[in-house]
Order: structure tokens, then C-alpha cells, then sequence
């Protein structure tokens, strides 16, 4: 589709990292403080069924990039390994993996057609001293996350330690992207990609003056459960006081985020460029902040869930003057959706078109009408767990033994009530299950299929198409609840 008058818009894309659905004032968290999400919201259109790929962030935002699904560019889980060179093992003896080497990325398209692309935020793809997917700016995190306040940074190819705020520092370097090449007259991609509001959530982690901003709060927008008998050891969890001082922690990482985005979108107004700028919001997957008594996302039980709250995510598109504003989409769509979507937008064809599992919904975003799919049905895998998604139900097969799940979304929107040994509802279940294996069979990959992978939420090695490096692909080390998380880095590095 041709979008208007403005042949090339700029885009800026801004991801956060485990950031539910329900993570937004706009979308009904009361005790949330996101005023520039809002802004955004108030702007253009905020869609309120949006799934990522995997509820799991490496294999989410390769699926976002790539437009693929995890079976076909074959990562299944965060990548433990493969981000950096560390042959002397600072970070567990490591080497730079390119996981996605030869799939192309919405980027790279992007790239050709004289966009100048930039990256500030997080990666976590794989080789993250090495510029990738058409950018030609790179500054990234060495890994997928860790402390807020001295954490291990990438530029010019080199580690080092950075001593300030993570989330303000990305946002300092998009701004020092913008002010260099913002006012150009070829267009620009920005993407900033912000490890807020992952854990850490102490108080030590962030900036004092948001932190008071939640003193008096009840913390009563989100259930007060026990834990979940599944629940495992991949985010800090708790009950009583605990679990608010974990709110407490989350929701000054979503506001002090927000701030910084506020920050950008000051100066795209600033600059007049707002109107000329394609601005989208969303996150890697979702997040579980004690819904279903989990705390974490897909891996914060093992086995992995599937439950909505892992897998919905926000996802807003703001351009004023061009996009309808203040709109609220109920439509489903999915991560995988994304770059036919884009590139339908600015006017350019899809390359991958044919062997890819998602489809455009750019007409909406102009105030069209978008084509249905045959049925408006959302999939998503975590490693050998399956999901089948309508409006009306969802059905949920871990391969090979289960336990599996099947949940009347009209009558239990929450998925509180499993019916899956229900005699009634078997014909229906066959049905979606044989809808959901016909679907992935038709796009999976054999050498990166997640079906016959051992992914259990601990981590990936390498590449699962290629023979792995330290003898196994995945970590297999399963630990069930307690109050450690495995993306603290305490090792030595120099400060700059």
C-alpha cells in the first residue's frame, strides 16, 4: 500500500522487555504512571490483542525482525550463550554466535531502500560486537540484561563497563543518533530497544526520585495469589511484602522508561518530525507479576506456560495527521505479523513473503478495512509447546507427554479453569489440534524445529541446526522455585 503524501517517512520502533499487556495505564493499570505511553495511545492506535512469537525474549524478537516463527530461524530460548567474545571466560568462556545469519530482517529491507538504520538498546540475537541486519549505528548490551547501574555495554565492537542508568543511556544515545542524522533528508530507523522493566527490581537498581512515586501505592491492579506449584527459579517471585516491593520495583522501571521515552517523542516534536514519523510501541512478550500466581513470563514455570499474560504484549502505532487516533483495535495479531505490516506500509515489497506465517494489517492503521485470514487464529511455541488460539478458545499441547490444556476463553477470560479432560469438549479439542499441526507443518523448518529440542526456560548454547559447541544445545539444568535470577554479571570489566 502507498501510506501518503510523504513519500518516506522515519520510523522509530521502541521495545521493552517483559512488559505485559496489562502493563500501561492506557490499557486499565490504575496504579501505573506511563503518561508518554498515553501520549502515544491518545495518538494513534493501541492494539489490545497482540501476541509475540514466544513468550521468551530472543526467540520473540528474532521473530519480530525476521517476520519468521521460532521453528524457522531455529532460536528456542534467551541466549546464554553465543552474545560475545570471552574466550578467557569473564562470562563462562563464550564465543560470538550470528543466530540469525542468511534470514532476512525487515531492517535489512529497509537498509536497501536508503534508510539509515540505528540501533540503541538491547540485541540479544547473538554477536552483539557485531553490526548486524542493515545497521549501520550499533550500540547494544553486551548480553540480554543484568543490573540497571553498571552493566556491560557495546561500542565500536568493544565491552566495556558502563556506570550509568541503563535505560537513560540508551535513551542518551538515540537522542545523540538523532540530533547527528535526525533532520536529514534521507529517512532514518531508529530502534531502541530498553532491558526495562526486566528484573533487577531492587530498590538499588533505579533512580530514587521515580522509586517514591510508588511509596503510597496499594499495588491492587494485579492478583494477590499464591504460587504456582510450577513456578520456577527464572525471576525473583513472592507473597505479603515481598510481592509488593517486586511491583514496586517493576513499575519504577516501566515509569523511568517512560520518561525516556517521553524524551524522543519531545524531540521529534521539537524537531517538526513527529508528523513524520512512524512510531511504534511493543514488547518482547509478555510478563506474569503474580497473574496465575507466576511471577515471569513463558519460563517463569517449568513446565513452560502459554497463559495470555506470557504472551500478550503492548503494541501501539502513532503518527498524527496519518494514523487514526486514539483508537482501541480489538483485532488479534501477532509479532510475526509485524514486518509484512511495515513494509506494507512504507510502500515496499516483502522478499519473504511467500514463506512467511504473517500477513499485513496495514490497512488499519490508515483507517481501512483489513482482509480476515481464513480464520483469525493466533500460534505460538516455546520449544516443543504448542499454542492454537481463537477469540473463543485455546488449546495447548506439550509434545511429547503434556500435561496439555484447553480453556473456554468466553467463559473463563482469565484461564483459571484447565478443561482439557473434559469428554465435551475432545471433538473441538481434535480439531484445533489438527488446525495447529497442519499450520506449523506447513512453515516449520526441519533443522530448526523446537518439537525435538530439549528447551526448558534455562537457556540456549548455539545453534540448533549446527553440532553445539559444548556438546548440547539447550542447559538442561532445571531448578524449581527460589530467589535467584540467572542475569546478574558480577565479573570485573574496565569503566569508560
Amino acid at each position: 500500500m502507498s501510506t501518503d503524501s510523504t513519500a518516506r517517512p522515519n520510523v522509530l520502533v521502541i521495545m521493552s522487555d517483559d512488559q505485559g499487556a496489562w502493563a500501561m495505564r492506557c490499557a486499565g493499570n490504575t496504579d501505573l504512571h506511563t503518561p508518554n505511553l498515553d501520549r502515544l495511545a491518545e495518538t494513534g492506535i493501541r492494539f489490545e490483542s497482540c501476541f509475540c512469537a514466544s513468550p521468551v525474549c530472543s526467540p520473540a524478537r528474532a521473530s519480530f525482525l525476521t517476520g519468521r516463527m521460532p521453528s524457522q530461524h531455529g532460536v528456542h530460548d534467551w541466549l546464554r550463550k553465543g552474545n560475545v567474545e570471552d574466550p578467557e571466560g569473564q562470562h563462562g568462556h563464550d564465543r560470538p554466535v550470528e543466530y540469525l545469519a542468511g534470514m532476512l530482517g525487515y531492517t535489512e529491507v529497509l537498509a536497501q531502500k536508503g534508510y539509515r538504520c540505528a540501533l540503541s538498546g538491547k540485541w540479544h540475537m547473538g554477536a552483539s560486537q557485531t553490526p548486524q541486519k542493515g545497521f549501520g549505528h550499533w550500540f547494544t548490551h553486551g548480553f540480554g540484561g543484568g543490573p540497571y547501574y553498571g552493566w556491560i555495554a557495546v561500542r565500536d565492537g568493544n565491552l566495556y563497563k558502563e556506570p550509568g542508568y541503563v535505560t537513560d543511556v540508551f535513551t542518551d544515545e538515540a537522542l545523540r543518533f538523532l540530533d547527528t542524522h535526525g533532520d536529514d533528508p534521507e529517512p532514518w530507523y531508529l530502534h531502541v530497544t530498553y532491558t526495562a522493566p526486566h528484573s533487577p527490581w531492587d530498590r538499588d537498581n533505579h533512580p530514587a526520585e521515580v522509586w517514591e512515586t510508588y511509596n503510597d501505592c496499594d499495588f491492587t491492579a494485579t492478583p494477590d495469589l499464591p504460587l504456582h506449584p510450577w513456578q520456577a527459579n527464572t525471576a525473583p517471585q513472592g507473597t505479603g511484602e515481598r510481592r509488593k516491593e517486586l511491583l514496586h520495583g517493576y513499575y519504577t522501571a516501566i515509569t523511568a522508561m517512560d520518561t525516556q521515552i517521553g524524551r524522543i517523542l519531545d524531540w521529534l516534536e521539537a524537531h517538526g518530525q513527529r508528523e513524520n514519523t512512524l512510531v511504534v510501541f511493543t514488547s518482547d512478550n509478555g510478563m506474569n507479576m503474580g497473574h496465575h500466581g507466576i511471577w515471569g513470563k513463558g519460563n517463569g514455570t517449568f513446565p513452560m506456560n502459554l497463559f495470555d499474560t506470557s504472551c500478550k504484549v503492548p503494541l501501539i502505532f502513532s503518527r498524527p495527521g496519518q494514523i487514526a487516533q486514539g483508537r482501541v483495535e480489538e483485532r488479534m495479531v501477532c509479532h510475526y505479523d509485524f514486518m509484512p505490516t511495515l513494509l506494507d506500509y512504507l510502500g515496499y515489497e516483502n522478499p519473504d513473503a511467500e514463506q512467511l506465517p504473517g500477513s499485513s494489517y496495514a490497512p488499519l492503521l490508515v483507517g481501512g478495512v483489513c482482509p480476515e485470514r481464513e480464520a483469525i487464529v493466533m500460534y505460538d511455541e516455546y520449544g516443543p509447546v504448542r499454542m492454537i488460539r481463537t477469540r473463543e478458545h485455546k488449546y495447548i499441547h506439550r509434545y511429547p507427554y503434556g500435561p496439555n490444556e484447553f480453556y473456554d476463553l468466553r467463559e473463563d477470560p482469565e484461564e483459571c479453569h484447565n478443561l482439557v479432560s473434559d469428554p465435551a469438549r475432545k471433538g473441538l479439542m481434535n480439531e484445533l489440534k489438527l488446525q495447529m499441526e497442519q499450520w506449523f507443518n506447513r512453515y516449520v523448518i526441519p533443522e530448526f524445529d523446537g518439537i525435538r529440542q530439549p528447551v526448558n526456560g534455562r537457556g540456549q548454547l548455539d545453534r540448533v541446526d549446527v553440532v553445539p559447541w559444548e556438546g548440547r544445545t539447550f542447559d538442561t539444568d532445571i531448578k524449581l522455585s527460589d530467589d535467584r535470577h540467572s542475569f546478574y554479571f558480577d565479573e570485573e570489566w574496565p569503566s569508560v
